[in-house]
């Protein structure tokens, strides 16, 4: 799938890593039910949030809400974006994946070629990828 940094987005070298992290967002799907359906608050998604802040706790990593990111299917969703970098969504989350992807923001962070690594990326982010979107300044016509 992304083993292959043949797409690579062409990021200058990143030579700190607290201010690597500041290129870093996480966004949580603050509304995401859990397995069951539940419409039970607080919601998973409120509660992946909560724990995604507290894994992040000391780093310079922005981690934000949203009320949906419209993919259903797959349960308890979240994005990891880097600045001028590729994005990505995951899926199939657990209310408690927040250290997974704290762990997947800061090898993205410190990635030479603006791809989060296969190597190192925890599983939950591994069989949970659900899409790689590209920088807009890499699109062709």
């Amino acid at each position: 799938m992304d083993h292959d940094s043949s797409f690579s987005a062409g990021t200058a070298d990143i030579s700190g890593h607290d201010d690597a992290l500041a290129g870093v967002t996480i966004i949580v799907c603050g509304s995401c039910r859990n397995e069951t359906g539940s419409d039970a608050h607080p919601r998973a998604g409120e509660l992946l949030t909560d724990d995604t802040r507290r894994a992040a706790a000391g780093d310079d990593i922005r981690i934000r809400s949203v009320e949906c990111l419209g993919n259903c299917k797959r349960r308890l969703s979240a994005a990891i974006l880097r600045d001028g970098c590729w994005s990505y969504v995951f899926g199939d989350l657990t209310a408690t994946s927040g250290a997974d992807l704290v762990t997947g923001a800061k090898l993205f962070a410190t990635s030479k070629d603006g791809l989060i690594p296969w190597r190192g990326r925890p599983d939950s982010l591994k069989r949970g990828l659900v899409a790689r979107i590209p920088p807009i300044d890499m699109l062709k016509d």
